[in-house]
Order: C-alpha cells, then structure tokens, then sequence
C-alpha cells in the first residue's frame, strides 16, 4: 500500500498484527486512512483460521509469524509466549513506535514486555484479558459502557457504529461467487457460520441451537446451506458426526476462502454462532440471526433494540423465530461513508500525539 505524505501527521510507525480472519478486511480500510496521513504501516499476521490467504487474496504485505494452537488451555498459554518470542525478530527489525490490533494477545504482550503502547480496538467487553495481555489504549463503540474495561477511563476512546461499518461502504460484490459455490439463484440461500467451540467464551448451548438449524434447513425444500466452519477441524469433525447435514449437497463448504461480505449480500438470511459475521449482515442490511450463546455483548443487545439483529435463545426459538424467506437482492449495497472509520483514525492519530510528542510533524 502506497503511502501518502501529510502536513499534520507524526511520521509514526504503526505495528499491525493480524490475529483473527475478520481483522483482513477490517484493518484495509484503516491502514488506507493511516497512509494518506502520513504513517508507515507494517503488517504481520498470524497463520490461522483464513488470515493468510484471505491477506493473499487482498495483495497485502506481511510477515507470517506462528499459528493457532487449538483449545487447550495450556496449549494456548504455551502458544501465546511462543509467538511472542516468535514476533521479536520482526520489532527489533522494525522498531514501530506504537501496535496496533483488534485482539492480538502475543503482540500486546511482548510489547508490555518491551514498554511500547498498545492500542486495542475491540467491541466484545466480556473477553477474559490476564493482565499482562491489557493494553494501554482501548477503541471500543459507544455501545460499550467504560466500566470493566482493560484501560482507565481516560485511555479509553469511543466511535460511533460498529466496526463492521469500517469497511461495508469499501463493498463491491462478487457476482461469481454464486457459479464458484455451485449455486443456481433458484435456492433460498442461508449462511451459517458453527460456534468458535475453541473459544474460551464458548457454550455448548450453541451447538444445540445449530443442530436445531440445520434439521430445519435439511427439512425445507427449498433451502440450501453454505457453511463457514472455523477451521478444517471443525468441519471435518461436523461432516463426520452429521453427515445427513452434506447429503446430495444441501451444504455447501466453500473450498477456499471466500470474501465474506459477497457471501452475505448472496444469502436470503445469516445464521452464525460468533459474532463478526452478524454485525457484517446487520451493517448490509441482510436478516441475521445470532446462535450466540455466551453472554452477550452491548453491540448485540443494542442491534437487537434497533431490529437489525434477531438474538436466538433456545432451540425451540430456532423454529419460532428464525424466517426462511427470500430477500429482495435487486437494490445495490449502501456504500455511503459512515463515521467508525474516521473515528478510529483519528483516535489513534491522537493517541501517536499523546504518546509520542518527540515525533516532529512531517
């Protein structure tokens, strides 16, 4: 990415970790914004989940470093100090003056080690952080009240939205996603994403609600599935314990990543047991439904107030509440600017002022 000299902006450098799948397109349009004011980004990015190939896919730069290590406690523990040892070569490389991440714990704690800022931009307030993985900044929505947060009041910032605004405007759909799934345009098409059973926050409650799901999937004629497992894992593991789920195709798993947003603007309705891929239904206006069933996060209760999101609770709930019905697909996807990303900018073009005053205007 092409960086862009400003008469204002510190000439910081800026450390990006990319941790998790949805910080790929969340982070593009941020780093876009950090450049044109006069900042250097340097990217790394963990390999897991679909983070390096969807980066791959998206042509950006970074230096892969570690992996996940599934769901053992002691295993993450163990994962998180190897990757942070791992990342060491690439700070004393680039020196960055500040890091930056939506939830990158080896990152934050080498540089608590090393006492360099970290901001942390979040938007789930119950994720356990041990205290040397806290961050010194914090980025959250408003929806989030300040109390239980990592950061003292005056370290905390807030935007407007939700994050998934930071890059829904950016959206232009793949109309060869639908041939690519093998997908007719005949179907009643439902997304869904399976619980991140390797989550601390995890419930199994949610599995429960997910089998309910697809016995209603599997029983509409109508209906066809395309499923987003979290890893290989998991989907082998689902295909082997319900295999009637796969039958003749009703279930579709794509067998590359594939961008997200097209998937959700192609569905009639999302069905997902995390949350990114709800917020990124409500913030294109698709129905979504939530399968969630670890507490519950002040983003989603106040997208339940507004009726952009529709919070399932139990396995009866399922037949209740869920609606297989088709949507209207002829109208564009709103791409009109919204304030989260010039929020969060300009918080951490704030936070490089506060923390780093030796830097001189370029």
């Amino acid at each position: 990415m092409m960086a862009a000299t400003s008469s204002t902006a510190p000439k910081a450098k800026i450390w990006i970790d990319l941790d998790n799948t949805p910080h790929v397109p969340f982070f593009i349009p941020i780093m876009r914004e950090l450049e044109k004011r006069g900042f250097q980004v340097v990217l790394t990015a963990r390999d897991a989940f679909q983070v390096c190939e969807l980066a791959d896919k998206k042509g950006l730069k970074y230096v892969k470093v570690g992996r996940h290590y599934g769901k053992n406690r002691i295993m993450k523990v163990l994962g998180l100090l190897w990757r942070s040892f791992q990342l060491l070569p690439f700070f004393l490389r680039e020196r960055p003056a500040i890091a930056l991440s939506h939830g990158a714990r080896s990152q934050m704690f080498l540089c608590n080690l090393l006492r360099v800022p970290t901001i942390l931009i979040m938007d789930y307030e119950h994720v356990k952080t041990p205290a040397l993985v806290a961050p010194r900044w914090e980025i959250v929505p408003e929806a989030l009240p300040t109390d239980g947060l990592h950061s003292t009041a005056r370290r905390v910032r807030k935007y407007r939205g939700i994050k998934e605004d930071v890059y829904a405007p950016d959206f232009k759909p793949d109309d060869s996603l639908a041939q690519e799934l093998g997908l007719t345009g005949t179907e009643l098409i439902v997304t869904v994403r399976p619980p991140a059973n390797e989550a601390h926050y995890h419930n199994p409650e949610s599995e429960l609600l997910l089998s309910r799901l697809m016995e209603e999937i599997c029983r509409n004629p109508e209906a066809r599935a395309v499923m987003l497992p979290r890893n290989r894992q998991q989907e082998q593991s689902l295909r082997e314990s319900n295999p009637e789920w796969f039958k003749e195709r009703k279930t579709v798993v794509p067998a590359k990543a594939v961008d997200g947003l097209s998937l959700l603007w192609l569905s009639d309705l999302v069905v997902s047991g995390g949350g990114t891929m709800n917020r990124e239904a409500a913030a294109l206006g698709v129905p979504v439904y939530s399968i969630f069933r670890g507490k519950t996060g002040a983003v989603d209760r106040r997208l339940e107030e507004e009726g952009r999101l529709i919070l399932v609770r139990s396995a009866d709930e399922v037949a209740a509440k869920v609606a297989f019905r088709r949507r209207d697909k002829s109208q564009p996807p709103d791409n009109r600017p919204r304030a989260a990303l010039q929020d969060i900018v300009s918080h951490v073009e704030d936070i490089i002022r506060l923390e780093c005053p030796e830097r001189k205007a370029v």
